[in-house]
């Protein structure tokens, strides 16, 4: 049941102090969910983590449901803050933005884990994060499918119809790897195999070579 609050909400403090709270218990929800996934942990446990009540928690936020998209909206915002207009780039440029991603990535474990946790729990029936990822892959096939297109135009090449399947495998790639490095960090090189994935695919739609498996 979505947990949530009624009644009149007290005025919000200072500005700076309010932003301040809110992004600690973002951080503390990126905790327990990454650990214990959205069914499992609670706003209690957030809350206990930050100091507050539950009620506090639902004050800044409303309901765990809100909180949830709060910290996956937080988690994409981290993603393109260092980039022109904080929007993923096109061409060849966001190959590139991927791969330093996945060098980030190698240093935010919390981050990478909520996420790899939220991801996977969301296929199940009614979860509130399902229509979030459905939006985000969709919108990111997109992205990197275009970039295809704009690298072969670039390059005089005709974009081949394998561009969708490379755009797919490309993300499932980046994903799955992050999932083999949680489980043994010291077996897997996230940012280097991630690397190797994606200059690989890429190449293959660029530069074209009859399959070694056929």
């Amino acid at each position: 049941m979505t947990e949530s609050i009624t009644g009149q909400r007290r005025q919000p403090r200072s500005r700076p102090e309010t932003l301040a709270r809110r992004r600690d218990i973002l951080d503390a929800a990126v905790e327990i969910f990454g650990s214990k996934g959205f069914m499992g942990g609670t706003l209690q446990e957030i809350a206990d983590q930050v100091g507050m009540t539950h009620a506090g928690i639902l004050h800044h936020f409303g309901s765990k449901d809100q909180l949830l998209l709060e910290v996956l909206r937080h988690r994409d915002e981290t993603d393109v803050a260092d980039l022109e207009e904080q929007h993923i780039p096109d061409g060849l440029e966001l190959f590139r933005h991927l791969v330093r991603t996945a060098f980030v990535n190698a240093r935010r474990a919390g981050i990478v884990q909520a996420y790899v946790v939220l991801s996977a729990e969301s296929v199940t029936d009614d979860h509130p994060g399902r229509e979030y990822f459905q939006k985000r892959y969709e919108t990111l096939r997109g992205e990197v499918a275009r970039a295809f297109r704009v690298v072969c135009a670039e390059r005089g090449v005709t974009a081949p119809e394998t561009v969708d399947l490379a755009s797919a495998s490309i993300l499932a790639v980046m994903d799955g790897l992050q999932v083999q490095w949680l489980l043994e960090p010291d077996a897997v090189d996230l940012a280097r195999a991630s690397e190797f994935a994606i200059e690989a695919i890429v190449d293959s739609v660029i530069s074209p070579s009859p399959s070694p498996l056929t």
